[in-house]
């Protein structure tokens, strides 16, 4: 990789506009060979939407690569393993195949980057306040459960226009910031996404122009992105010029991992596959509270922003790692509890505040 120093803005803009090209030039190939998302059951948007965002993305992103950055044995082993999750995202967008299938090639992935690029949790960091709690052995078994984790937390969030990509733009953003003040060169990674997604928002919520025809991400980019955002947590939290602890990557993709283990538990409470698509999510949440689908992608992305700030104001200040995942999982299992009785807490305002009438 290389140090991009001042010309920051060059990779993503360039990423930018190949992302532009490449959803003008996809979408007619998407159309005619369906692969397209159709409205019905839980899908309620009007028309065929092409699914072609994630591989704009993902195209655009390697295009400002392969310009900017150096070839490295790193680099082509990521590219091997998020072609693998393009690939099976893309198949799922088509034929909806099996959840093994997804998760088999997710492992996969995985195993490219912990067993290929060497890349994996080797330390904790002090979240016991008696030293660095290094992982072993068990490192690399850790590492490939935090991998399939952060892709299926990316894939579930993908609920409502401009989610997913908000949410990734605001965990690469924070990753890309504290890589570029420590001088991680991974960084032009992330940079080089975030132009990528940002082209794709203008299509999937017709920024700034209405004109423009939407477009999904479909699974295939959820799934790039969300393998994306974790080999970036890995890699920058990992080794002797790591440019965050491990604890802060907690809070950098706080709403998507405690959205995915909440109702990942919520179903199998209720005796259901973990995997189980519903309209349980927290979006799903806020449109049922009579939240139009832009406040909520509003609330959430905030919300977001505010837990990542929270973690990089603990980097900055180095706040002690055991006090961080304290009160990370303070807030994880408020989180879970509010979620749990939302509708009771509703009730409860509603009388306290007089006001008539049930959602």
């Amino acid at each position: 990789m290389v140090e991009i120093g001042g010309f920051v803005l060059m990779p993503m803009m360039f990423s930018f506009m190949m992302s532009y090209v490449f959803i003008r030039a996809c979408k007619p190939i998407a159309i005619r060979y369906g692969l397209v998302d159709t409205p019905g059951g839980r899908k309620v948007h009007q028309g065929d939407v092409p699914l072609i965002g994630g591989i704009a993305i993902f195209l655009s992103s390697m295009s400002s690569l392969l310009l900017f950055a150096p070839s490295s044995t790193q680099l082509r082993l990521y590219l091997m393993a998020s072609i693998t999750m393009l690939f099976i995202g893309v198949l799922d967008d088509r034929y909806n195949i099996k959840v093994s299938h997804r998760l088999f090639s997710q492992a996969l992935a995985s195993a490219l980057m912990v067993f290929g690029a060497e890349i994996y949790l080797e330390s904790l960091g002090d979240l016991a306040a008696l030293g660095a709690l290094h992982t072993g052995w068990f490192g690399p078994v850790l590492t490939m459960i935090a991998v399939i984790g952060a892709i299926n937390a990316f894939n579930m969030v993908d609920g409502i226009d401009g989610l997913a990509g908000c949410l990734s733009i605001i965990s690469l953003g924070t990753i890309g910031l504290l890589m570029h003040v420590n001088g991680n060169p991974w960084e032009l990674l992330a940079i080089t996404y975030i132009g990528g997604i940002a082209a794709y928002l203008m299509f999937n919520n017709g920024w700034p122009n209405r004109r423009l025809k939407k477009i999904f991400m479909g699974d295939a980019g959820a799934m790039v992105i969300g393998f994306t955002v974790v080999w970036l947590l890995v890699t920058g939290s990992q080794g002797e010029q790591a440019s965050f602890r491990p604890v802060t990557a907690l809070w950098i993709i706080a709403f998507p991992l405690m959205d995915m283990a909440s109702i990942m538990y919520r179903r199998m409470r209720q005796g259901k596959s973990p995997f189980l698509a519903d309209r349980q999510h927290l979006h799903h949440i806020f449109l049922r509270m009579g939240f139009s689908p832009k406040q909520a992608l509003f609330v959430i992305s905030m919300g977001a922003l505010f837990m990542a700030a929270i973690g990089v104001m603990g980097e900055a200040y180095q706040v002690h790692e055991l006090i961080m995942l304290a009160l990370f999982l303070a807030v994880f299992f408020l989180y879970c509890w509010v979620i749990q009785h939302v509708w009771q807490i509703l009730t409860w305002y509603r009388r306290l505040a007089g006001i008539d009438g049930k959602q």
